[in-house]
């Protein structure tokens, strides 16, 4: 199957999951990436908002021994902005909330973990996003690059392998509601 076919099987069917079921992985999800190292010992972590159903992490955004980034579209790159639980947002271009463009934004040398929103992850770390390219170009660069990096998704879409190109960038781990993949 092909990364286009691939990607629209999954996204229907994590679109068909009942709330319930969804708030409840996500939640175990949650805890999961609580109990993890990496996230333990981060201070400065890049996340996500959910859109299409996907793991929603709002419960981890309350930790304050944390500070927390999160990505404006910007042409074709993301540009990262400091985000505190009540500050304001705004619906960008792809139907994702961002924080508001005067936000401070995050310098790479002060990130410690990036939670890399996915539609697909495989047991190589690489991973299925949406198609726009934004987090690999993100990740080969330079000041980004040596980021430890978690792929967030639900256990349907940890797969074997996905299909890859060369300018996939694979990720260290992959973090579903059972936990942590086995990388092989």
């Amino acid at each position: 199957m092909d990364k286009t076919q691939l990607r629209r099987t999954l996204l229907k069917k994590r679109q068909s999951m009942p709330i319930q079921e969804w708030r409840e992985k996500s939640d175990r999800i949650c805890s999961q990436l609580q109990a993890s190292a990496l996230f333990n010992q981060a201070k400065t972590i890049l996340a996500y908002f959910s859109v299409r159903q996907e793991p929603d992490l709002t419960a981890l955004f309350a930790e304050t021994r944390h500070r927390w980034g999160f990505p404006r579209c910007v042409g074709k790159s993301l540009v990262w902005h400091l985000w505190i639980p009540g500050d304001s947002l705004q619906m960008g271009s792809y139907g994702i909330y961002e924080p508001d463009p005067d936000a401070p934004t995050l310098d790479p040398c002060t990130v410690d973990l990036i939670l890399v929103p996915s539609v697909a992850c495989d047991r190589q770390g690489y991973r299925l996003g949406y198609g726009g390219g934004y987090y690999d170009r993100l990740l080969s660069l330079p000041e980004w690059n040596t980021k430890p990096t978690i792929g967030v998704v639900f256990g349907f879409a940890y797969l074997p392998q996905i299909p890859i190109q060369p300018w996939d960038q694979p990720l260290d781990a992959v973090y579903t509601e059972w936990g942590m993949g086995d990388r092989q």
